[in-house]
């Protein structure tokens, strides 16, 4: 049941109470009239129609002026509502021409509060501005505008937003050139190949390719953009813009000069390279590679039949441990060497490995030899690895591999080289692979070299939590917007 509250002024229940006392002092008179003669009939009709009109009258008016005031509150608070939305766009707005500015331009802690004017030109009310710069190593800005009506002051209403830069780890793959997926293969995020893609896996998410057509190696006649035995083939889209891969050239300077600037920089061992060892209480064991293992014995085959005799080789013979170091506050730590990683990750973290001037000559590689598990999923803990030079698997990993991290190969690839009679059973990748010249980690059908199986499976949490260092679009993409009760 509806209960209708009316507010009766003083004035109106006084005039009640006067009706109330006339038609009481008139009683006895009414008494002694008969019943039965018309005139005393109209007059009890007159006495008491007379007071049920008032009461009605009264009643009406004093609710159409509660409903009118009740409209104008409603109205008041609509109106700082859209003061508060006003706030938001004006600040998103801000962002977009100066980007890095988390002081509305003032230069001055918050927060900012700014009038609101109508059409005329007239103040009507007031908006202001609470805003929450990036934490470190992240791009996402959290800002809050609370609006409100010098009518009504007292009557706010709050929008809180989120917005960040969407980073290239927003896909599972981005790759420079011609791409190939085995019918072992199940890809659980976005695919983006600047080349062409051959897909016979299976996958849940968009695969992007450049190109409209290609010559894909080892075929004579030319391919659409996507091709293969694979699907759902809804999902294929091509020809797409290409992605620009000069941009992220730059990036491992970042990474560099960080590390300089309160991070972790490792100057070259001198040897063959370090050895990470990621510890779940926020640390990480640093070893001195001094020996790597030669597969004269094993033999790491680069070509069918051909057996490799060369003097690079990715797995650990002899190493020294130096000491155990915390994960800086930045999560920068440069490397001027080869280096080996692996451990559970607690921290949010980039490991990049190159020398500067940059010469390919001295393209120095990451070599991911163990399990690599960030401490807790859908946390703050990232691990970025990029490599100037190659991300390559040595021969010796665990049969069932997992990574939990983003890879990024500046110039060459992310892959497993055919090492003879050294077959793996699986690979998982929770997090993007970012690589200029492709790569893989399976050799032959069925497969003869590598992990059989593969899984990528695409961290959500790697769109706007990104690795230190890592690439990111120019352009602010809304996260999150929801009003905030007050």
């Amino acid at each position: 049941m509806t209960h209708i509250t009316s507010h009766i002024s003083f004035k109106e229940l006084s005039c009640v109470i006067c009706v109330m006392c006339n038609i009481q002092r008139m009683l006895p008179y009414l008494k002694k009239f008969h019943i039965n003669k018309q005139g005393n009939l109209l007059l009890f009709v007159m006495i008491f129609g007379s007071l049920a009109f008032t009461m009605i009258v009264m009643g009406v008016s004093s609710y159409a002026l509660f409903e009118n005031q009740a409209s104008n509150r409603k109205q008041l608070r609509d109106l700082s509502f859209h003061i508060a939305e006003a706030g938001i766009n004006y600040y998103r707005w801000h962002l977009a021409h100066s980007p890095e500015d988390y002081q509305d331009g003032t230069g001055e802690a918050g927060p900012y509060v700014h009038a609101f004017e109508d059409k005329n030109g007239d103040v009507i009310g007031y908006f202001s501005l609470e805003i929450d710069p990036p934490l470190p190593g992240t791009t996402i800005v959290n800002f809050r505008s609370t609006g409100w009506t010098i009518a009504q002051p007292q009557n706010t209403r709050t929008i809180g937003v989120r917005v960040g830069y969407p980073a290239l780890t927003d896909f599972s793959f981005v790759e420079n050139s011609d791409m190939s997926f085995s019918y072992t293969t199940e890809v659980h995020g976005k695919v983006h190949s600047n080349g062409g893609i051959e897909f016979n896996g299976t996958t849940d998410s968009l695969l992007q390719s450049a190109k409209e057509t290609y010559r894909p190696a080892g075929e004579s006649q030319d391919k659409p953009g996507i091709w293969g035995d694979g699907g759902p083939t809804t999902f294929w889209e091509y020809p797409v813009p290409p992605k620009d891969f000069d941009s992220i050239t730059t990036d491992l300077s970042s990474i560099r000069d960080a590390a300089d600037a309160g991070g972790l920089h490792f100057y070259s061992s001198g040897d063959e390279g370090y050895h990470m060892v990621f510890q779940a209480d926020g640390t990480f064991r640093l070893f001195l590679v001094t020996r790597r293992r030669g597969y004269t014995d094993l033999c790491k085959v680069v070509y069918d039949g051909w057996c490799y005799s060369g003097t690079v080789y990715y797995d650990i013979r002899n190493e020294t441990e130096l000491g155990t170091y915390t994960i800086p506050d930045n999560g920068a730590i440069f490397v001027e060497d080869d280096v080996w990683v692996e451990g559970v990750v607690n921290g949010h973290v980039t490991v990049g490995a190159g020398r500067f001037p940059v010469l390919e000559s001295t393209y120095q590689e990451i070599y991911p030899v163990g399990n690599i598990t960030l401490n807790e999923k859908e946390s703050d803990d990232v691990l970025g690895l990029i490599a100037q030079g190659d991300i390559v698997y040595p021969r010796n990993t665990p049969d069932d591999m997992t990574l939990e991290a983003a890879l990024l190969s500046q110039f060459k690839e992310i892959y497993r080289p055919y090492y003879q009679n050294s077959i793996k059973n699986s690979l998982t990748i929770f997090g993007s692979q970012i690589s200029y010249a492709g790569g893989g980690v399976k050799w032959g059908n069925p497969v003869v070299s590598g992990f059989i199986n593969t899984s990528y499976i695409y961290d959500g949490n790697l769109r706007y939590l990104v690795p230190p260092g890592f690439p990111v679009e120019p352009t602010y993409e809304l996260i999150s917007w929801e009003e905030i009760e007050t």
